[in-house]
């Protein structure tokens, strides 16, 4: 079981940066590969980027690729996502997930477990 708390969200210009933290419960962290997701009102919930259990591979969606950067710490049971140059259209609920495949995926059916979400909302 992997309790998940996300944190860092807020309002920010255009053209300026947040970093969301999520905090896992559990000491199996290490052995989950992560995923960040987003939901924007009206919309289904997107993949937004994932890392793997040891943090050798990320995964971008296309639309932030080059913007923000996914990392992790085991020692702290933390992940991380820096969102730099956002943009209005980066606003939604933004979630972490935690899945026991070896490999990040795209789809949120397969995650196990969500956090709460934090908003972010990026002013024009």
């Amino acid at each position: 079981q992997v309790q998940l708390v996300e944190s860092g969200g807020g309002l920010v210009e255009a053209g300026g940066s947040l970093r969301l933290s999520c905090a896992a419960s559990g000491r199996t962290f290490s052995s989950y590969t992560m995923g960040w997701f987003r939901q924007a009102p009206g919309k289904e919930r997107e993949f937004v980027a994932a890392i793997t259990w040891s943090g050798g591979r990320t995964q971008y969606a296309e639309p932030v690729k080059g913007r923000f950067t996914v990392s992790r710490d085991n020692a702290k049971n933390t992940v991380y996502l820096q969102m730099d140059t956002l943009k209005p259209e980066d606003t939604a609920v933004y979630y972490c997930a935690a899945t026991n495949r070896y490999y990040s995926s795209t789809y949120p059916e397969h995650y196990n477990y969500w956090g709460q979400g934090t908003q972010v909302t990026v002013s024009s």
